[in-house]
């Protein structure tokens, strides 16, 4: 009894909740993201299971009011370094939009590494030298379509059940191969969301396979009906330095492939396009979800 009591008290002690609605955490548990959720979502087609995690904005318990919806890629980095944002950047809606934040995250049971090559790009490479970080299991590419497929036909509907959550405004975010699945959504795809916002994509991949579906895209149509924001490091060029890239040029790749769109004159097509002075592959990556939420959602100050 005297066990059963005690478990009892550091429950309620786990939960004890300041008068500002904070919690007080026993000492050494795991920390948590108030307001956040994690939720398994089956992908059918692929026989796989995903978790996704949701934010919700601090107005929503008292507002009963429909949000705009942001999607993010690789979601145990991103997730909780765009939901920091959205609250400290956006000044409580004036700065940024209020949102609900979904994560997309990686496939159950499998590593980032794994998940990430087959689920966010567009072909197989064809690259015999590549290994796997899952022992047993060889590495896999290429299945970008089956994933856009899950995000439409299951991630879409669950999160339109469960969150009031406005379907009609989404904004996509990725960063480098989460950017290759946006571009892969953009030219097969484009009414999947209404805003991308790509960061440093991968466009090398597979002998630049990329710059050839924009091609295919504009030889098969008059517009191209989305609101692009694109964003690379400086230091993401080829040049000598511990910073610059040693191999692909994405600055050059990215220039170009901005230029390629904005060549075919599509009447509902917008992009933006910046290289950010002193950053590199992975310093970009908070610095384009800050741009790029106070691009695709200004708060109530700037609209």
């Amino acid at each position: 009894m005297n066990r059963i009591l005690l478990a009892l008290l550091l429950a309620a002690g786990a939960t004890l909740a300041f008068a500002q609605g904070g919690t007080i955490a026993l000492e050494g548990a795991p920390y948590v993201l108030e307001g956040t959720e994690v939720r398994s979502v089956r992908a059918a087609n692929l026989q796989r299971d995903y978790q996704i995690y949701v934010s919700l904005p601090p107005s929503y318990a008292k507002s009963g009011r429909s949000y705009p919806v942001v999607f993010v890629t690789d979601a145990p980095y991103a997730f909780p370094v765009t939901r920091a944002i959205g609250y400290r950047a956006g000044g409580g809606g004036r700065h940024i939009e209020e949102f609900i934040l979904v994560g997309l995250s990686y496939a159950r049971g499998e590593t980032a590494e794994y998940s990430r090559r087959r689920d966010y790009t567009p072909t197989a490479t064809g690259d015999a030298s590549l290994v796997s970080d899952m022992p047993g299991r060889e590495p896999k590419f290429g299945e970008s379509s089956g994933y856009r497929r899950f995000i439409a036909d299951e991630v879409f509907p669950f999160v339109a059940k469960h969150y009031r959550a406005d379907m009609g405004r989404k904004t996509f975010i990725g960063h480098s191969y989460g950017s290759l699945l946006g571009l892969d959504m953009l030219l097969n795809e484009p009414e999947m969301f209404d805003n991308y916002v790509l960061g440093s994509p991968s466009l090398w991949f597979n002998k630049r396979v990329m710059f050839e579906r924009e091609k295919a895209y504009a030889a098969a149509h008059k517009d191209l009906k989305a609101n692009v924001f694109f964003a690379v490091g400086s230091y993401e060029a080829v040049r000598h330095g511990p910073r610059f890239n040693k191999d692909d040029d994405m600055v050059r790749d990215l220039r170009n492939f901005t230029a390629a769109l904005k060549s075919r004159n599509y009447p509902g097509l917008n992009v933006t396009s910046v290289v950010v002075p002193d950053e590199d592959h992975l310093t970009i990556a908070p610095i384009v979800i800050t741009r790029g939420l106070r691009w695709a959602l200004p708060g109530s100050e700037r609209r």
